[in-house]
């Protein structure tokens, strides 16, 4: 289930009425630890700016985007991940896993990563 724009916890930390361990902050974005790291590493990276989803996203929000995945090179610098790598993922709605209607980066690293996707069973997938 998708939390609404209209309580936005992740704009909420972007307008620093939320307590969080913020890693990193400009004037467009702000990173934070995850609360439910999947690695040693799991950095979340938002624009400052709500978008609820990348399905939202517009030319005019090309710059912001790639503030972020600037924000993330930086981050995985700060934590010495660059030299064995790191993952950046985005989830896109309720099939992608989005859980926060706020678009955000997950920066992932620390140990070897691994894919495990696959399709959910027992119902409700989309047949192509």
């Amino acid at each position: 289930m998708l939390i609404k724009f209209m309580d936005c916890l992740f704009c909420r930390i972007a307008q620093g009425q939320q307590k969080t361990d913020i890693v990193y902050q400009d004037e467009q974005v702000v990173a934070f630890k995850d609360i439910h790291p999947l690695a040693p590493v799991h950095i979340l990276i938002i624009p400052k700016k709500h978008i609820s989803s990348l399905t939202e996203v517009k030319e005019s929000d090309v710059e912001l985007l790639g503030k972020m995945i600037l924000a993330a090179k930086k981050i995985a610098d700060d934590f010495g991940l660059s030299e064995k790598g790191y993952k950046l993922l985005f989830r896109v709605k309720e099939y992608g896993g989005q859980e926060i209607e706020h678009i955000h980066l997950h920066l992932i690293g620390g140990a070897p990563l691994y894919e495990d996707i696959h399709p959910l069973t027992g119902g409700g997938e989309i047949k192509l």
